[in-house]
């Protein structure tokens, strides 16, 4: 699987890390990481499911399959994250207008940062 890597870079000064601190979240050694990034090596499909997630982002786009540098969906585990996983959980279960209101309510806390 081939990776643009202009999007790769760009995907990781996006949220301000470099790439030792990818290359610790996506659990890699920092000079393999170097190696994806600098197109030395190409990432297994799981390695780069696992960058796409980091570097909040799709495979798709890492790739070149779409233009859209927003992830399609996110995968959220209980012991990853038990806060936000019982965040998602309790929302999944609201009506509409409920989640209207509660995303109303965090876009004001994220302004207010």
């Amino acid at each position: 699987m081939e990776v643009v890597l202009s999007r790769l870079k760009e995907c990781r000064e996006k949220i301000g890390i470099t790439k030792q601190e990818a290359a610790k979240r996506v659990g890699i050694s920092q000079p393999a990481y170097l190696r994806y990034e600098s197109g030395d090596r190409k990432p297994s499909l799981q390695v780069l499911k696992e960058i796409a997630h980091v570097l909040n982002t799709s495979v798709d786009y890492l790739t070149g399959k779409s233009d859209t540098p927003v992830p399609v969906s996110y995968e959220i585990k209980v012991t990853d994250d038990p806060e936000l996983f019982l965040i998602v959980e309790k929302c999944s279960l609201m009506e509409e207008e409920q989640k209207k209101r509660l995303l109303a309510y965090i876009d004001g806390l994220s302004q207010n940062r």
